[in-house]
């Protein structure tokens, strides 16, 4: 069996981010390098960040050696590998196709997640995805409505 624990804040983060990049990123004429160089910082930079803070809190948390390097280096690579599928979906389509793609795409994977968090927790799985789907829509909305705005102030 899985330990969801040791991936799941990655996971999560690298699915959100990801999508709301890209709904705030395809607007206008935002060139695919654009796009694919905030993924590429996502999936390094952010990632060995936010990988750094969680280690030091598990570290903080009394955790065993074993147990921090285990989490540490499944958040990092579940992250890495996760920001790279958003990667090639934005270089194999076009901005309005990769942005619907990778919406899907990564609603699909939050609601799989969220779906086995809640049978390992043994609680109603379509009320934990439902509210996780439901945040992840509001990212991805609130990224395209800033992109808007961020575009219409630039170009007036």
């Amino acid at each position: 069996m899985i330990n969801i624990n040791k991936f799941s804040i990655g996971a999560t983060a690298a699915i959100t981010t990801s999508m709301g990049l890209i709904a705030g990123l395809t607007q206008g004429d935002t060139a695919k390098t654009g796009i694919v160089t905030g993924l590429l910082i996502i999936a390094v930079a952010d990632n060995i960040s936010d990988t750094l803070g969680l280690h030091i809190y598990k570290e903080s948390e009394g955790a065993s050696d074993r147990d921090v390097n285990s989490f540490t280096y499944g958040n990092f690579f579940v992250r890495l590998l996760l920001v790279t599928t958003f990667v090639l979906i934005v270089l194999s389509f076009s901005s309005l196709t990769a942005f619907i793609i990778s919406s899907v795409w990564g609603l699909l994977l939050l609601a799989i997640l969220s779906y086995l968090i809640a049978k390992s927790k043994k609680i109603n799985h379509w009320q934990q995805i439902i509210r996780h789907l439901l945040v992840a829509i509001a990212i991805i909305a609130g990224s395209k409505l800033l992109g808007n705005l961020i575009l219409k102030m630039i170009v007036r």
